[in-house]
């Protein structure tokens, strides 16, 4: 996939790196010319651009055209917002994403703006923080779809009121299905017969709306 990273701070070094390691074409541009030799040396010559995101005549050298995604993940909001702005309306690049540094700000970060995800730092920490706090040892494993769909692993509380269950007699949220259930022993793939067993580490794709009711099924049962 050919990205366009316009940020060469933290983020913007270490969302390159992760991409080039996974073979994508990357091109980063900065604009604070005292952070190329970093640039270049972290990222090499070829993926290194000095310019400014905002800047059409920047964009367009840097081959914006050609590119599948574009990350404005500067610290400045209004620049984010220009160089999403510039890549789907003028340069009419397929997928934008834009980092949100002030969460007074994300009411701006919108499709009208250009934006199509988001990303807002401090909510995604809050949101971590209370999924946490109300979902009790489920972890969560992997978010798709913008969230609206994860994959959760979960054990097996002893006093849940699945346990010693066949899972064909178990009423498990309509938008939920169980991928795997790991055991000491091994992997089992889901069927009717499987009955669960205290500690098993239950695998499901669910979606966000029936996380809790997932977490409440296979927790400790209320008294």
């Amino acid at each position: 996939m050919k990205t366009m990273i316009i940020g060469g701070g933290k983020v913007g070094t270490f969302v390159a790196s992760a991409l080039l390691a996974q073979q994508h074409q990357v091109k980063l541009i900065e604009l604070r010319r005292e952070e190329f030799p970093r640039l270049e040396r972290e990222l090499g010559q070829d993926v290194v651009m000095l310019g400014s995101g905002t800047d059409p005549v920047v964009l367009e050298r840097a081959g914006i055209r050609n590119m599948e995604v574009v990350a404005a993940v500067t610290g400045d909001d209004e620049t984010n917002l220009v160089v999403t702005n510039l890549a789907r309306m003028e340069f009419n690049v397929p997928r934008t994403i834009a980092r949100v540094n002030n969460p007074k700000n994300a009411w701006m970060f919108t499709p009208d703006m250009g934006v199509d995800v988001a990303l807002n730092q401090s909510d995604l920490m809050c949101r971590l923080i209370l999924e946490e706090m109300s979902l009790g040892d489920m972890m969560t494993l992997l978010k798709l779809r913008k969230g609206q769909y994860s994959i959760v692993e979960e054990k097996v509380d002893p006093s849940a009121s699945v346990v010693g269950k066949s899972l064909n007699t178990i009423t498990f949220p309509a938008q939920c299905v169980l991928v795997a259930i790991i055991r000491r022993e091994g992997m089992e793939i889901p069927h009717g017969d499987l009955v669960l067993r205290p500690a098993d580490e239950v695998i499901a794709l669910v979606h966000s709306d029936a996380v809790q009711d997932l977490a409440n099924l296979l927790g400790p049962q209320k008294a």
